[in-house]
């Protein structure tokens, strides 16, 4: 890690710290009763303590810990995918290629910085070769559901999540070496979107903005986290390669994509009727509902950088 980067650790640390003396005398004001969302707020900060220790780890082990932590990241939200969708023994063969060929390709593609393959491997090579897997065992019984189930769970948990390590494997002139730090400014400004909106829809919030898929999501929520996010975002120039102005307009595009990300994932929850994706996040449900909104970002954020800075 270089200076920069212990710097920004450093400031997440405090804050993570004020949140947690918060938490903690919220939770003594309150006695002993039981409080739903003083605990349920103790327990996100306490996943996010964990969290940004395991992302510091893999941070202390340069590129190759961060491609093995976003591999197994990508592993597990799969996993939760396809969890949730119903198959059947004739997809065993495409789930099989999806679990231990495609993943584990497309992140090896990453640490050798193939993006001529890593681009294109997954949305046209596997998104041929899964419904070829699936029809061999000749069961046609929903077929195109199932066949699509299995394209858009790859798509979502390893292509798009896999765009956050493959940042760094551009080269942008004047930015040799710090291409951790565009990971960890990307995943700030979309996580503190998330968690704003989360904020400014408790305070300010009356007027639903999706209830049919998320009905915390409100209008002023969403204007209130969006605009403080890029805000902070621009702020945070100084670790990426972008003068203010272009952090400022690369912040509001990933937070944008970040709730959209979080209307499809809702969408696709309530059609299977369940809240969250797992139970392996204390506070935060699986996996997939802590990068759901990361999913849509990543990917676009990744191309646009490329094209244009590297």
């Amino acid at each position: 890690m270089d200076r920069n980067t212990l710097l920004l650790f450093a400031g997440i640390g405090a804050l993570l710290l004020l949140a947690s003396l918060v938490g903690f005398f919220l939770k003594k004001r309150s006695g002993d009763r039981p409080n739903p969302v003083i605990d349920n707020l103790n327990a996100r900060i306490n996943a996010w303590w964990v969290m940004v220790l395991v992302i510091g780890i893999a941070f202390l082990f340069g590129n190759n810990g961060v491609v093995l932590l976003f591999y197994f990241v990508s592993f597990y939200a799969l996993r939760e995918f396809m969890t949730l969708t119903p198959t059947r023994r004739s997809d065993y063969p495409a789930l099989v290629a999806a679990f231990y060929f495609a993943l584990p390709m497309q992140y090896l593609l990453i640490a050798l910085g193939w993006y001529g393959l890593f681009a294109i491997f997954i949305p046209v090579y596997l998104f041929l070769l899964l419904p070829i897997l699936a029809s061999l065992g000749g069961d046609t019984t929903r077929y195109l559901e199932r066949a699509a189930k299995v394209q858009w769970g790859l798509m979502i948990a390893v292509y798009c999540i896999s765009s956050v390590p493959a940042l760094l494997t551009l080269d942008i002139p004047g930015y040799e070496g710090r291409n951790l730090l565009l990971i960890a400014w990307l995943i700030i400004v979309v996580q503190l979107s998330d968690v704003l909106q989360y904020v400014c829809g408790k305070l300010f919030g009356k007027h639903k903005i999706a209830p049919n898929l998320s009905p915390s999501k409100t209008v002023e929520g969403f204007v209130g986290g969006v605009a403080l996010a890029t805000l902070i975002g621009a702020s945070l120039c100084w670790i990426t390669p972008f003068a203010f102005w272009q952090a400022a307009l690369f912040a509001l595009l990933v937070c944008m994509l970040g709730f959209a990300g979080g209307l499809v994932m809702s969408a696709i929850k309530r059609d299977r009727g369940v809240k969250d994706w797992g139970h392996m996040i204390e506070g935060h449900g699986g996996m997939l509902d802590r990068l759901d909104s990361v999913c849509f970002a990543a990917p676009v954020f990744f191309h646009m950088v490329r094209y244009w800075w590297a």
